[in-house]
């Protein structure tokens, strides 16, 4: 979930997010971390959006918040846009990380998923903005798998996390750390519909405000 600012005179169009980490595996560091991928993945894809006829340039404004002393009332209370609350934690059920929905500002990362560049962050954030999983997961030949395609993808050797293993097998799926965001991730946002206010703001996505207690 995100809150974009359309600002005419520059053709811009930013939007701003804060990544609020809370749970036992949180830290100031990773919140940074974490921001950060957020906010390189989205922005190398260099995005503009039509809008009025006039091109916009796309800027992801990616804040990191360590929340340590975090509440639920908090986070059930929250009506800022910019707020998406994730606890980070090194166990969870089903051994993954996930949001609470498609165009939310909540959800669960596991901490193992985060890290060697796995881009996982940068995948839960493209769902926080209302993108789904593509349906074809069979992406040999297609060239670079995007943001939103999910662990256990087929794709091209040179993408799996072994490029001698069959497909499909183990080791012959995904490397989620070649995920990148195309242009046609950025489409789908369909920012060109959003309803701006008189100020020049609209929201991207909604409030599911779910608080997570740690798994296992």
């Amino acid at each position: 979930m995100g809150e974009a600012e359309l600002l005419s005179a520059s053709r811009q169009l930013i939007i701003h997010a804060n990544i609020c980490l809370y749970g036992h595996a949180a830290n100031e560091a990773l919140a940074a971390t974490v921001a950060e991928e957020i906010a390189h993945h989205w922005n190398a894809a260099q995005g503009t959006v039509l809008i009025n006829n006039e091109t916009y340039k796309l800027w992801f404004n990616i804040q990191p918040q360590y929340t340590p002393n975090l509440t639920e009332i908090e986070v059930l209370s929250n009506t800022d846009p910019r707020n998406n609350y994730f606890r980070v934690e090194s166990s969870a059920y089903g051994n993954i990380s996930y949001v609470d929905g498609i165009g939310c500002n909540t959800g669960y990362f596991l901490l193992g998923n985060l890290l060697n560049n796995s881009t996982t962050a940068a995948h839960e954030f493209g769902h926080t903005l209302g993108l789904e999983h593509p349906h074809n997961l069979d992406l040999r030949g297609k060239g670079d798998p995007g943001i939103m395609y999910p662990r256990g993808t087929i794709v091209d050797p040179h993408f799996q996390y072994l490029p001698e293993a069959l497909p499909g097998q183990k080791g012959g799926t995904l490397n989620p750390a070649h995920r990148v965001v195309q242009p046609g991730d950025i489409g789908l946002l369909q920012l060109q519909h959003l309803a701006f206010n008189k100020k020049g703001f609209a929201i991207v996505g909604d409030f599911s405000s779910v608080w997570h207690e740690a798994e296992l």
